[in-house]
């Protein structure tokens, strides 16, 4: 015991600070797997600077969420792409508003109290309230308006006022950006004298002789053009070489699709449960159970039904059940329910007594009233319509169908099945003139029929439907192929290998490229936002896991890593290449035809004839002979060639071009100095009514929206 209390003793200390390190050494990796922020006190998780503003996560998702509810309520729901868009939009809203801010900072630019009242309740209001708050006179009712959003703002949560101060930034900024744009566009002025120039330069016509040598005289393969040459180009022309961070992958697929195994087992399963589908009392009740959740309880036009088979579902006895059919990527059985006769379309007006109130930001549901009270209340303005009262009154007063009450609460023309299925039965089961109370899940309605127009016979049909899927044992076999294809291609050299011995089974090699940092879809398969992370995370030539993108399992390897800034040679070369190529072709060209001094000796050099080319413009030209050869039309209007026997060869864009100025003379111009300038002063407002380009282009911009999305 005391061998063991000495070595304690003695090594206690050493233990202490050995312990120490590995903390610290813990630690430190922690926050290199972080971004590698510990003692600069950064946040990983920023989405990024403008200007030098940090746009911090937690403020940023919070606009993000609410521009994904717009989106949504926009839409009617969710769908594929939204959480980019929402994303996007977000984003593109915080730059724009802090290389705004920082202009508007620097002229002294503001909103005050009086001026938001005006933006939200003056002449020209946000579009989404003017909407809801217009009457049947096409009235903008601002006090309306300023009741509800006042008792909206009573009764909010906290997420609701915060949504809706971020709506009042919204239109703040909406408003400044019009000021901005404003005094940009009044501040423009087109010189009269630069006017007078271009009627001057357009009023010219001339005529030239020329002699030419087209660049595909000489053979591609003669010219080789050097990955010198094009950095030396690059060099030269940067600003056309700007390029964003991107990266290509070439890939392979191995299907997850469902097998005719999968598609039969679809197909049993459905026809197992038809005896309970012709059986069922309570349709509803059974499809629920089922997951198809959207019964519709109502008669439809059989016009305006669109399934396939749909002759031979109506053609069947009321009560018996058609199928199984192919119905897409699905197999459907249709039990009819009901046939009958009645009106193609119905013009009716309602008063909806709503059970909630449109938040007008989020465009979220409050509650106001139970359906209890609501029914009462649609009861009593049936008894007062009843008594005399009018209807346009009652339907200011108490509708919350926004949507219908600038149209004196009509919806015209209304084609079976648009409505809900209460509200359907009423007014297509019920003729000219009748009115009642109908509830739906929306709240209570007071109808009136006003009109039909034509009739036809009219169906009831409930669809159970079975998608045909892939098996796990589907999903597995191609994840199991896909695993043994990524195991054997660990580098390019193997990739491409690997690839060669699938061609029987008709694999084939594709490419995706310019596949930016916050992109979710991936050209040709489709979307996936983490392949993409997978993609970023990867270093050239690095093989990735086989992912799941849509029906497929993909094994890619990176191909292109292009950071942002200017293009390499590699990537430029395919647009520099024929550039360069022409002008080493001139350059021969030019050899070949020596010192100029007649166009005939440069017509006997070349073996080419003289040319005309007459009715020449400085603009808009109309010769068919120059077309796009502004250098060629430039040098016929050049002053310094007039009285010229030839000029110097021009490199054009198709070929080489020694010319002659045989004429220039001047035509009458139709429009007026005063009209000109007014078109041109237009035109120059119109460009600047979006400066926000210019702004973010000149804008210190960091995006790391796709480390964190």
């Amino acid at each position: 015991m005391s061998v063991i209390q000495s070595i304690q003793e003695k090594y206690a200390k050493l233990m202490a600070v050995i312990i120490a390190l590995a903390l610290i050494l813990f630690v430190v990796m922690l926050a290199f797997e972080n971004g590698g922020s510990l003692f600069r006190g950064s946040n990983s998780r920023d989405i990024g600077t403008v200007n030098g503003k940090t746009i911090e996560f937690d403020s940023f998702e919070k606009k993000k969420e609410a521009a994904k509810a717009q989106l949504e309520q926009q839409y009617g729901g969710s769908m594929p792409g939204l959480e980019e868009q929402a994303v996007n939009q977000a984003w593109s809203q915080e730059v724009a508003g802090v290389v705004l801010a920082g202009e508007l900072d620097k002229l002294g630019m503001a909103i005050g109290k009086n001026e938001l009242g005006d933006i939200l309740y003056g002449a020209n209001p946000p579009q989404d309230l003017k909407q809801q708050f217009t009457d049947s006179t096409g009235r903008y009712n601002a006090v309306m308006a300023k009741q509800q959003v006042d008792q909206m703002l009573k009764s909010a949560s906290a997420e609701q006022k915060m949504q809706f101060s971020a709506y009042i930034e919204q239109l703040e900024l909406y408003r400044l950006n019009e000021k901005y744009t404003s005094l940009l566009s009044n501040s423009i002025n087109y010189p009269k004298w630069l006017v007078e120039k271009q009627i001057a330069d357009n009023s010219q016509l001339a005529n030239v002789s020329m002699v030419r040598e087209f660049y595909t005289s000489i053979a591609d393969s003669s010219v080789k053009i050097t990955d010198a040459d094009i950095a030396d180009y690059i060099s030269k022309h940067k600003k056309q070489f700007k390029q964003e961070e991107t990266r290509g992958i070439a890939y392979v697929n191995f299907s997850a699709l469902p097998t005719t195994n999968d598609t039969a087992a679809a197909k049993d399963k459905l026809l197992k449960l038809k005896p309970e589908l012709d059986s069922t009392k309570n349709l509803k009740q059974f499809l629920e159970t089922q997951a198809n959740n959207k019964f519709y309880d109502g008669y439809i036009n059989g016009k305006t039904i669109q399934v396939p088979m749909k002759d031979s579902i109506f053609a069947q006895p009321v009560g018996t059940t058609y199928g199984p059919y192919l119905d897409g990527g699905s197999f459907s059985l249709a039990k009819l329910t009901g046939i009958r006769q009645q009106p193609d379309t119905v013009t009716v007006r309602h008063i909806l007594v709503g059970l909630t109130i449109s938040d007008p930001q989020s465009g979220q549901s409050i509650p106001i009233r139970d359906s209890a009270t609501a029914y009462k209340l649609a009861d009593s303005i049936r008894n007062a319509i009843a008594q005399g009262s009018s209807f346009d009154t009652l339907l200011q007063k108490f509708s919350t169908d926004q949507g219908s009450i600038a149209n004196g609460g009509k919806y015209e023309k209304v084609t079976a099945g648009r409505m809900v299925s209460e509200f359907n039965d009423f007014i297509f089961a019920n003729p000219v003139g009748a009115k009642g109370i109908v509830k739906t899940e929306f709240g209570t309605h007071y109808i009136e029929i006003l009109s039909t127009t034509g009739s036809s016979p009219a169906y009831r049909v409930a669809y159970l439907t079975q998608p045909i899927e892939a098996s796990s044992e589907t999903d597995a076999a191609a994840v199991n192929e896909a695993n043994l294809f990524a195991g054997k291609a660990r580098n390019q050299k193997e990739f491409d290998a690997a690839i060669a011995t699938l061609k029987a089974e008709g694999k084939v090699k594709a490419f995706a490229s310019d596949i930016t940092p916050n992109a979710s879809q991936i050209p040709g398969l489709g979307a996936s936002r983490a392949f993409v992370r997978d993609i970023y995370a990867a270093d050239l030539g690095d093989v990735l896991a086989p992912q799941r993108v849509g029906e497929n399992y993909v094994v890619a390897i990176v191909t292109e890593v292009n950071e942002k800034g200017t293009q390499s040679t590699a990537k430029a070369r395919l647009s520099v290449e024929p550039l360069l190529r022409n002008r080493k072709k001139a350059e021969a060209i030019t050899q070949k035809i020596g010192t100029v001094t007649t166009l005939d000796a440069v017509a006997a050099k070349l073996g080419k004839t003289i040319e005309v080319a007459d009715s020449i413009r400085m603009q808009n030209n109309t010769s068919p002979v120059l077309a796009g050869e502004s250098a060629v039309i430039g040098a016929a209007f050049n002053p310094e060639n007039k009285g010229k026997v030839v000029t110097t060869p021009i490199y054009g864009s198709n070929g080489v071009y020694v010319i002659r100025v045989d004429n220039v003379s001047a035509t009458t111009v139709s429009a007026t100095l005063a009209e000109q300038r007014q078109a041109r002063t237009q035109q120059a407002k119109m460009s600047s009514m979006y400066p926000q380009a210019a702004l973010m282009e000149a804008a210190d911009i960091k995006d790391n929206r796709g480390k964190v999305y």
